[in-house]
Order: structure tokens, then sequence, then C-alpha cells
């Protein structure tokens, strides 16, 4: 596995956080960082991912994990709303090798367009 992250990536505005398929959490971006602070921030790396879900959400993330998916959906927290997109990454041979969530900040009133 690459795991030469380019400085972009690091940098971004919106949380980046990638596990293994053992859900083994393996890389927190600069904004993933700061978004769990409270809970260890860069410490969180080398933990398992599981260890901070609930019976459901671990529920979608072997879900995720076993089917090669993707889930996606809005919160709102803090008074910020958020849109969560978070998919299955793969490894050179095609096998589902762990899972990438990013977390990104969006308007309340973000406009939608239909495009032909």
């Amino acid at each position: 596995m690459n795991t030469n992250i380019p400085d972009w990536a690091f940098r971004m505005n919106c949380a980046v956080t990638v596990v293994d398929a053992n859900c083994t959490i393996i890389y927190m971006n600069e904004r993933a960082r700061e978004t769990f602070a409270a809970r260890g921030g860069a410490d969180l790396i080398g933990h398992n991912l599981m260890d901070y879900h609930n019976e459901r959400s671990r529920g979608i993330i072997r879900r995720l994990l076993d089917e090669g998916s993707s889930n996606a959906y809005t919160i709102e927290k803090g008074g910020l709303h958020k849109m969560i997109y978070q998919t299955a990454w793969r490894d050179g041979s095609g096998a589902v090798a762990g899972l990438v969530e990013i977390s990104m900040v969006i308007p309340a009133d973000m406009p939608h367009y239909i495009r032909n």
C-alpha cells in the first residue's frame, strides 16, 4: 500500500479519515484531527474505529466493508450542517482494503441543480 499521502490531502478543508479492512485508523488529515480532538485527535491513529461507534453504526461499517459500497448522508451538529461520505477503498488487486470517510461543512440551504 502506498502510504505517501500528498500535502493537499492533509490540508484539505474537509475531514478525511481512512481505516484498513480491520477498521484500524491508518490516516487522519489535519481537519479530521481537529474534528476529533476531544477524543484524542491524531492519537486515534492505530485505534479501532469500531470502539467509537454504536451497534447500528458498526453494522453499517461492516456492510460497507462486506459489499465494498458507499454511504452518504447529511447531519447538523453544533449548528453546522455537514455532508458525510463513506466509501470502500481497494488495494492493487481490487480487494476491499478499508474505508474512507470525508466530512465537509455545507451551507444549510445548499443549492441543488439538475444538469442534463
